[in-house]
């Protein structure tokens, strides 16, 4: 079996009103944040720190459920590392919210 040079994988940031799609050819072994500064986005979106970003994959973050932190990640083939954005709202402070207006208060 030949081992394989490099794997296809893909970096995405949405915003309201775009998406980043960039897909790259990485090593074996690249983690996830490799690929993230690998894309350019940290440098295309200020607001985008390539070592505080909460990433994930395929809709999962990574360093939750099992997964291991983006800088330990390492990517398989055709792996889709999103870039999250910090939340503008307490979800729970929302629910909350939207509660005491259901009740009239």
């Amino acid at each position: 079996m030949t081992e394989l040079k490099t794997i296809a994988v893909e970096v995405v940031y949405a915003l309201p009103h775009e998406q980043r799609l960039v897909r790259l050819l990485v090593a074996p072994g690249t983690t996830a944040q490799e690929a993230l500064l690998r894309s350019g986005i940290p440098e295309e979106y200020p607001e985008v720190d390539a070592n505080t970003a909460r990433l994930g994959i395929f809709g999962q973050a990574l360093g939750t459920r099992g997964l291991a932190p983006a800088d330990q990640y390492v990517l398989q083939p055709g792996d889709r590392v999103e870039v999250y954005r910090p939340l503008i709202a307490d979800p729970k402070e929302a629910r909350r919210r939207r509660a005491e207006k259901a009740r009239g208060g």
